[in-house]
């Protein structure tokens, strides 16, 4: 997949997850193979507001490259603006949120709302594309509900207004998360337009990147919910595209290495107060699938130190070999 002059093949990118998707899991799904990454959504009025901590969602640093700031807002102006301003921050792509099914997003004209404004959606998109000198993509839904699937119509309306690619979303915004991701709508898009299309839903193993690729056609996957606590699968993803090999999971003292190694990068570039605070979640995904995870999360959500998360790291390993008392709950 071309994307200006980036040119992504060969395995998966990294949703843009609000409140997940910071630096540090960036520099880290790279790290396992991630090609593309796009942060975390971030307010392009707040941005132009100073605030140090929208601007703080929009830092990266060259590990975590290529990666494309997400902005969010329903004023054209604001959002070409919002654009201008992030380019200091040197991304290679400016992404657009038209998807967020948050209400305090959605309710406020802006995400997954726009698609119930395709007017709005076309005038912020070429006003971002004519500010912007690096690709602008887009990101929404299926549609807004059952009764207003308009993911085809509101693709052709992107290509047409400047798009350089889209991100399309196998879910209405009334199903959030849940039921199973539509891939044929995603099928669909890809054959209404001729701008690249990068699909995303329900994506959490390599051989459910390949179906989602063969069945709709798109030209790259885009992994989110299925990475959490797993960076390791874009690795696994890019190994059974290749070649077919599947690889098997890190076994559970390098996992929990992973999991030290991305609490000290939280670490490193939030300070010790925010990111052991943050931490606590991605700890928990990481304790999936573990015998005792039920005891071992309620573990997690109580670290504030490197000590704490390395003795957490350490009772996983414990029950995970029989060395220790466990629930049956694994999930």
């Amino acid at each position: 997949m071309r994307l200006g002059e980036l040119v992504l093949e060969g395995g998966a990118a990294l949703a843009p997850m609000a409140g997940v998707a910071d630096r540090a899991f960036r520099q880290l799904c790279r790290e396992f193979g991630a090609v593309y990454t796009v942060g975390e959504l971030t307010s392009a009025r707040g941005l132009l507001q100073g605030s140090r901590k929208t601007e703080a969602l929009l830092e990266m640093g060259p590990e975590e490259r290529p990666s494309a700031v997400q902005l969010f807002g329903d004023d054209p102006e604001v959002m070409a603006r919002g654009a201008e301003a992030a380019l200091r921050f040197s991304p290679q792509v400016i992404d657009l949120n038209m998807g967020c099914p948050a209400p305090k997003i959605a309710g406020n004209r802006a995400g997954a709302a726009l698609m119930k404004d395709p007017e709005l959606a076309s005038r912020i998109i070429r006003a971002v594309k004519k500010a912007s000198p690096v690709p602008v993509t887009v990101k929404f839904r299926k549609g807004w509900d059952e009764n207003h699937i308009n993911a085809v119509e509101f693709a052709k309306m992107a290509q047409v207004s400047g798009a350089d690619a889209i991100t399309v979303h196998g879910r209405t915004r009334s199903q959030m998360y849940a039921p199973p991701a539509d891939w044929d709508i995603l099928r669909r898009v890809k054959a209404a337009v001729s701008i690249p299309v990068i699909g995303n839903g329900d994506v959490d193993s390599p051989q459910a990147a390949k179906a989602l690729l063969e069945e709709t056609g798109c030209d790259l996957v885009m992994v989110g919910r299925g990475a959490l606590g797993r960076p390791w699968l874009f690795g696994q993803i890019a190994a059974f595209l290749r070649d077919g090999t599947l690889l098997p999971d890190p076994p559970i003292e390098e996992r929990m290495a992973v999991m030290l190694r991305h609490i000290r990068l939280m670490e490193q570039y939030k300070g010790p107060q925010v990111a052991f605070r943050e931490a606590r979640k991605h700890c928990g995904w990481y304790m999936t699938g573990i015998r005792g995870a039920a005891a071992l999360r309620r573990q997690a959500g109580t670290i504030g130190s490197m000590a704490d998360a390395e003795a957490l790291a350490q009772a996983a390993i414990d029950l995970y070999h029989g060395r220790g008392p466990w629930e049956e709950d694994t999930i």
